[in-house]
């Protein structure tokens, strides 16, 4: 079961899935290299491309939304990475595929690969990230996502975490879902729950507090 919330359990999800993408891209990554490692990671569309099928002018509007939530109810708003990103492709005027020009360049509605002005745009190829860190980041930012949704009560069971991270938002299926991924997690620190809470902590020294595992995963 998924009870309501500001963003349902798989526009919240799959939103970190972009904004870690766009957050490299703004880092200086080369976007060939991001698409790159979104496959490598299992997912069925690279996150450039999904980025571009989903429209940036939406996902201003959903930060905007956000933030006001946030402020409203008295807290700071901390603006993600990839906010920057997203404002400076509307603002060249390349939001979407539904627009004919995104982070890829489309030809009669058709995608023709990706816009040769982003290596410009961004300083591409100025930073280098291990292909492993750029797949964890994906995929971390996803599960502690999920696990904040849980934690919330957002979901009801780790069941209807999985199956709906899988069947609607393309979580990556030999993972066992969002949630299990958390649980039977395999790296190089080792396997299982404290493995994955000690590479977030990894990627949150390394990339940003917002890969800090919640205190549900730390007990």
């Amino acid at each position: 079961m998924v009870n309501d919330s500001r963003g349902f359990f798989t526009s919240r999800v799959i939103g970190t899935f972009v904004n870690e993408a766009l957050a490299m891209l703004g880092e200086g990554v080369a976007p060939a290299s991001i698409e790159q490692a979104g496959s490598q990671a299992g997912y069925p569309a690279p996150p450039l491309q999904l980025s571009d099928e989903l429209n940036l002018e939406l996902m201003a509007k959903i930060a905007t939304a956000t933030r006001k939530a946030v402020e409203d109810a008295g807290d700071a708003y901390t603006p993600h990475p990839a906010e920057a990103v997203v404002n400076t492709m509307i603002e060249i005027g390349r939001p979407s595929r539904l627009k004919g020009a995104g982070f890829y360049e489309y030809v009669d509605g058709k995608r023709a690969g990706l816009w040769d002005g982003l290596a410009e745009t961004f300083n591409s190829g100025s930073s280098s990230i291990p292909l492993q860190d750029m797949i964890d980041r994906m995929l971390f930012a996803e599960a502690l996502e999920t696990q904040k949704c849980l934690d919330e009560g957002v979901l009801t069971s780790t069941a209807d975490a999985n199956i709906g991270s899988i069947m609607g938002i393309g979580f990556p299926p030999y993972t066992g879902g969002s949630a299990q991924f958390i649980i039977g997690y395999q790296g190089a620190l080792g396997t299982g729950k404290d493995a994955f809470v000690a590479r977030a902590k990894e990627l949150a020294a390394k990339y940003g507090d917002r890969f800090t595992p919640p205190e549900s995963l730390t007990k």
